[in-house]
């Protein structure tokens, strides 16, 4: 929070932008380098990497209706990760 207060008490307006970009960066960059295995929720692309089962795959078992992991949001489709390895340590076959 000091940061903040810094920029709140600073006077150049300029530099005040540039300083908010900045510390906007640092906080998203480091939200966007979490490791798969720690997020809740997959994309496609994203649990295809960590389980290594194929994105069309993945696509298809979430089309079927009571699967476990995949949860629609509108159009798109959001793998729920441990329900994602609970389902992977049940299946002999997929």
């Amino acid at each position: 929070m000091s940061i903040l207060k810094n920029l709140m008490n600073s006077n150049d307006d300029e530099r005040l932008i540039i300083e908010i970009k900045a510390y906007q960066k640092k906080i998203i960059g480091n939200k966007e380098e979490e490791p798969v295995w720690e997020k809740k929720w997959l994309t496609i692309e994203e649990a295809a990497a960590y389980s290594g089962i194929g994105r069309t795959k993945l696509r298809e078992l979430s089309n079927k209706a009571g699967c476990p992991f995949a949860i629609w949001m509108g159009n798109k489709i959001h793998i729920v990760r441990e329900r994602l390895d609970k389902y992977i340590e049940k299946q002999f076959r997929i």
